[in-house]
């Protein structure tokens, strides 16, 4: 008997903790009948299915959620063709709400596990266990099932602290995410959300979560992500942990967390304030700033608060914050997104996500689609086409607005040249708008540029809003490529440092910098020459390095003489993985 739990990834970095979490229940009793098979949506459908096959097992039990969707409906379709005997299982918030319309649809499945599934399949582990081939009365005595004569008695809600731990073994997972969830439920009714059909809050024990941290924190696992769909909502619960990861700092583990920044206390940002930079990164969904909107998705938000805390917490450089928006709600339309966008720009998050309606089956707002006028894609993701206030045409701009946005924005590689460019423009909205429209000009968006030539890319979009300022956007392009990294080959924008005098200025710097280690201690055991290497000295006429300065552009600004920059590749910001910047007495 083989019970082989499936799970298809989205990438190779993520995993599954669903299948771990069933897994880990039943390990104790069935561990001689379970397998786990993670794949990914990026291999091929019949080499998912080929290997699945050479397992041989008596029953499947497919994770599923609407990344994976498409891919489960393609092995679904073949599965009993090569495995003519073998019963399947479905579970996850994508089959939940539409069970029975999903067997309708595939004859082959036995059954959907209808929401928390750790006991229901440790039960059908007992009955399999003692039957391979289960008969319908068997299987309606067990809880938590739609079958194909209907739903089962409901699952009650376990206790969760009694869930065993999902990992005793990192091996399987370097070099990917780590998830973890310290407790179930989301005391909010956002109604674009399936966390808002579960009413209640379930915490795990603390000391469990303590002795469970304390397993990623010796094992020193790279990056462990919280999928508590709102880590803060208890007070008591959020500090008991960051006062632990506080206290117990490996220097390496990165902790994500997604949170209502609205409700966080004072005590709650001073001891944020405190963590190591690059400790804590923290997802925050503000979704839209229109009031209206925020009303008929059944949220409460007070924005103020929120833009409060945001500020506070970037003011001590340590923590990642990653805003989200959604285009597609209520209410919002085109230029109601770009003031919600500009809004949430303004609070200059770590990153500014862009995303689009989904309307998932469950969701109260997929009862609502006919009052919103909301049509939606009828395969996976199941995104939003139109709306009532947001045409189509409307929602294609704003899909490439939002690819300005990951490509400029989000990839933290243009930061000081946007943040003067945006100056120039009535808004930041309408500054990606028009950056969307040039590559939409230019084909871009057909032939994408490389990452290397986007500088140049950049450069020229400026200098056609700007023109007067372009030797400033040249420098200022300079200056962030260096402070990504120590780059061989310079842009043609790059002013060129093989003359003599440079050259000359190079050569004496890291000669003396050899004996005096001015500049770079600690690197005592580098040459000149290696130093020369893992640094970059770079002159600029403007002070590139402040941007409010530059927004006084004038000959004032420019110096008597060029300041030299030195780029230290050695010690990079955690948080934003920016070099060093040393300012060179010339």
């Amino acid at each position: 008997m083989k019970f082989l739990l499936v799970a298809v990834n989205a990438k190779y970095i993520h995993s599954n903790p669903a299948i771990y979490s069933l897994y880990a229940y039943s390990e104790e009793k069935y561990s001689d009948i379970m397998e786990i098979a993670e794949y990914t949506i990026n291999q091929r459908g019949e080499d998912i299915l080929a290997h699945i096959y050479e397992r041989k097992p008596d029953v499947i039990g497919f994770s599923c959620y609407i990344w994976n969707w498409n891919m489960i409906c393609e092995l679904l379709s073949n599965l009993s063709k090569v495995l003519p005997n073998t019963d399947i299982w479905l579970g996850g918030p994508q089959v939940t709400y539409n069970a029975a319309e999903i067997l309708e649809q595939f004859s082959n499945v036995t059954g959907i596990i209808i929401g928390e599934g750790e006991v229901t399949v440790h039960e059908l582990l007992g009955k399999y266990q003692r039957s391979e081939h289960l008969s319908h009365d068997e299987l309606t005595s067990v809880a938590g099932l739609c079958l194909r004569g209907g739903y089962t008695k409901p699952r009650p809600a376990m206790d969760f602290s009694k869930l065993p731990f999902l990992y005793h073994d990192t091996a399987p997972f370097k070099n990917r995410i780590i998830y973890y969830e310290s407790s179930r439920g989301c005391p909010y009714r956002c109604s674009y959300c399936l966390s808002s059909v579960d009413k209640t809050v379930r915490l795990r024990d603390i000391n469990i979560v303590k002795k469970e941290l304390d397993f990623f924190l010796e094992n020193n696992v790279k990056q462990v992500k919280f999928v508590d769909r709102t880590f803060n909502c208890v007070h008591e619960h959020a500090m008991e942990i960051w006062k632990y990861l506080r206290d117990h700092d490996n220097g390496i583990t990165n902790f994500h967390f997604e949170i209502a920044a609205d409700i966080i206390s004072d005590e709650e940002i001073a001891l944020l304030q405190e963590l190591r930079p690059g400790h804590v990164q923290l997802e925050i969904g503000v979704q839209s700033t229109n009031e209206k909107t925020i009303e008929a998705i059944n949220r409460k938000m007070d924005l103020e608060r929120l833009e409060h805390v945001v500020s506070a917490i970037k003011k001590n450089h340590n923590i990642h914050q990653h805003l989200d928006l959604i285009a597609g709600l209520p209410y919002e339309d085109y230029e109601s997104f770009g003031r919600s966008f500009d809004r949430v720009y303004a609070m200059k998050p770590d990153q500014l996500q862009l995303g689009f309606l989904k309307v998932l089956s469950g969701a109260p707002i997929a009862q609502k689609t006919e009052e919103f006028g909301i049509s939606y894609t009828k395969q996976p993701p199941y995104e939003v086409l139109y709306t009532k206030w947001l045409s189509y045409d409307d929602v294609i701009r704003l899909k490439k607005i939002e690819e300005m946005v990951e490509l400029y924005y989000n990839s933290n590689q243009f930061v000081n040249t946007l943040e003067f460019l945006v100056r120039t423009f009535e808004s930041p909205f309408s500054m990606y708008e028009a950056l969307a429209d040039y590559y939409e000009s230019n084909g871009y968006f057909t032939n994408s540029p490389s990452r290397t030539y986007r500088y140049e890319v950049l450069l020229n979009f400026a200098v056609e809003h700007d023109e007067s300022n372009r030797e400033i956007y040249a420098e200022l392009l300079t200056y962030d490529i260096y402070l990504r990294e120590n780059i061989k080959s310079r842009p043609d924008f790059c002013k060129s440092l093989l003359d003599e005098e440079h050259k000359k200025y190079r050569h004496d710097f890291y000669r003396e910098e050899e004996k005096s280690r001015q500049y770079l201690p600690g690197l005592d055991k580098y040459s000149g020459r290696q130093l020369a290497g893992i640094t970059h000295l770079e002159p600029f006429v403007y002070p590139v390095w402040d941007v409010d300065t530059l927004l006084y552009a004038s000959d004032d600004n420019v110096a008597e003489s060029e300041q030299y920059v030195l780029f230290d590749y050695t010690k990079k910001n955690p948080l934003t993985r920016e070099a060093r910047v040393i300012m060179v007495n010339s």
